[in-house]
């Protein structure tokens, strides 16, 4: 099964939702949408399942227009940021909802339910009702629903959103395994670059209704064509700093010259915008090449394991994300470490034009 969106768009009372989107879903393929709030996530999904007309466009699954089909003729199952349950029903009642719809045989449904709920971990909470359950079980009971018909096309509109931090991350790593098993298509929202990276597979970068870049999560990572993508997919946010290119090195403000190395040398002089993610800040050196800044801490912010260190050079306010607990007070002085293979480069135009050469997309250059 394929999904096209070909020249998509969606106006709603002279708003635009979502304008030019043309999009590819293959068979098995696990696909992110990454977007800010009001990005245009959800009517994105709305309109893959049927439940909203584009005012624009067509949709085609195996070439077949199926723009006008309502969503009870299509193959899509679809699990919402609120936990979606009938009150009434118990677990397994709900489960079962989907299957009984389609009419089929007691015992099928009986052993698909069991089996989903056993997947989902919920296999001992079958005959409890909704208002009997955590908020998680109450998820992983609208995403068996959800799952258990085995759709061609699974929307998770961000399922996650409203766990707390233990409970996504184990719903996440489960979910991983359960879709690797599976040949639906899946799209799944959300807002945090962090996510988006621990599910892989590819991305669809979606800001104020229009695709600014798609490709493997990794790549668009680690190669982010603009700025705004940059912006997007990083978290948290990711520095930038006006500049210049001068005799093969970068210069900020008038203390700081990093010289350039790799194809970065390369780059005709002039005016630029440089990237470096919070990690890419360092308290020492990281090899060859690193250029130190002497800096004053406006604050240091702990969180769990890690300290984010606030700082401002040239007028421009930095974070810098350090492993560990780092109680700095306020004004003290410390020197950071730049290394020139953690820069982006874009052009006046915010377009990328060199990103960094490290192998580790999360930690130092190596």
């Amino acid at each position: 099964m394929g999904v096209s969106l070909q020249d998509i768009n969606r106006t709603v009372r002279g708003e635009v939702h979502l304008a030019d989107i043309n999009l590819e879903f293959e068979s098995g393929s696990r696909n992110v949408i990454l977007g800010r709030t009001l990005a245009g996530k959800t009517s994105l999904l709305r309109v893959m399942a049927g439940l909203d007309r584009p005012s624009k466009g067509r949709i085609l699954i195996d070439g077949n227009d199926v723009t006008g089909i309502t969503v009870r003729k299509r193959s899509v199952a679809m699990v919402y940021q609120l936990f979606i349950n009938y009150p009434s029903l118990t677990v397994y009642e709900n489960i079962a909802s989907p299957l009984k719809v389609s009419g089929i045989p007691k015992s099928e449904i009986d052993q698909k339910v069991r089996e989903i709920a056993e997947m989902l971990r919920i296999d001992d909470l079958l005959d409890r009702l909704p208002a009997e359950l955590s908020g998680g079980q109450q998820q992983r009971t609208a995403i068996a629903r959800a799952m258990v018909k085995n759709a061609e096309l699974l929307l998770m509109d961000e399922p996650l959103v409203n766990l707390d931090y233990k409970l996504r991350e184990e719903l996440r790593v489960e979910l991983q395994d359960i879709f690797s098993h599976r040949e639906a298509i899946v799209v799944y929202t959300t807002t945090e670059p962090t996510e988006a990276l621990m599910l892989g597979g590819n991305i669809t970068v979606l800001d104020e209704g229009r695709v600014l870049q798609t490709g493997t999560t990794e790549s668009v990572y680690r190669n982010p064509a603009t700025v705004k993508v940059a912006e997007v997919f990083s978290d948290p946010p990711i520095n930038f700093l006006p500049g210049q290119i001068e005799n093969s090195a970068a210069v900020f403000g008038q203390d700081i010259h990093v010289p350039l190395d790799g194809d970065m040398r390369h780059l005709p002089d002039g005016d630029y915008t440089f990237g470096i993610r919070s990690n890419h800040f360092f308290l020492s050196k990281t090899g060859g090449g690193d250029t130190q800044i002497q800096v004053q801490v406006e604050l240091a912010e702990i969180n769990g394991s890690e300290t984010f260190i606030h700082f401002n050079h040239a007028g421009v306010r930095l974070v810098a994300q350090e492993d560990g607990i780092h109680p700095y007070r306020i004004g003290s002085a410390i020197t950071l470490y730049v290394n020139p293979s953690c820069l982006f480069v874009f052009d006046q135009a915010d377009n990328l034009v060199a990103a960094p050469s490290i192998d580790n997309i999360y930690g130092p250059p190596g």
